[in-house]
């Protein structure tokens, strides 16, 4: 679990294909020193195990379901990356509970200013739609956001500086794909309601 507060931007340094998945080498300076092999880091919201720990790089291997799932095929070697580890007992969850496991991949349609801040507008498939609310939680690649309206697929969040310069969505533009996680309550609560109209 995490809590979608990214901690750091890392870098890709390289994928590589392997036998059909994908092999995964991300630079992150200063902050992998607490990290052991086999801890999971969420990646622009993509929950990847640490398979190996190299000074300031770790690697991963992403499945091709992660890879069809999420953005992650589609990173290019020198792109930045949201990192954020596992929550831990002692860790504030300052933001909300977040799996890394992505729901979806949508896409950013406009960006633009309002005082200091950012309104950022996003569509998200049309099957993640109805777990998205005014005022409820949405991760996109891994932060933590409030939701601030919603039409129909599409929905508005409000970016502040410090998210704004500490993530890598002062960096992305209308058109660009980004990996969304809806809200755990909201899946589970559609899960519950649906098991006890069947009974």
């Amino acid at each position: 679990m995490f809590t979608g507060i990214i901690e750091t931007l890392g870098t890709l340094i390289a994928a590589e294909t392997l036998g059909g998945d994908t092999r995964m080498r991300i630079s992150a300076p200063g902050y992998l020193a607490d990290a052991r092999i086999g801890d999971s880091i969420a990646v622009n919201g993509v929950c990847l195990t640490a398979i190996r720990i190299d000074g300031d790089i770790f690697e991963a291997d992403l499945s091709t379901e992660t890879l069809s799932a999420t953005t992650a095929g589609r990173w290019q070697a020198g792109d930045p990356l949201n990192l954020e580890k596992a929550l831990t007992p002692a860790k504030p969850l300052g933001g909300h509970l977040v799996s890394g496991h992505v729901d979806g991949v949508g896409t950013l349609l406009d960006v633009r200013e309002d005082a200091r801040s950012w309104r950022l507008q996003f569509e998200a498939p049309a099957a993640l739609a109805r777990y998205i609310a005014r005022k409820g939680s949405i991760t996109i690649d891994g932060i933590s956001l409030t939701v601030n309206e919603v039409d129909g697929a599409r929905f508005g969040v409000n970016i502040i500086p410090q998210t704004w310069t500490h993530t890598t969505l002062g960096r992305r533009r209308p058109g660009d794909a980004v990996n969304l996680e809806v809200d755990l309550i909201a899946r589970y609560l559609e899960r519950l309601l649906s098991a006890r109209e069947t009974v």
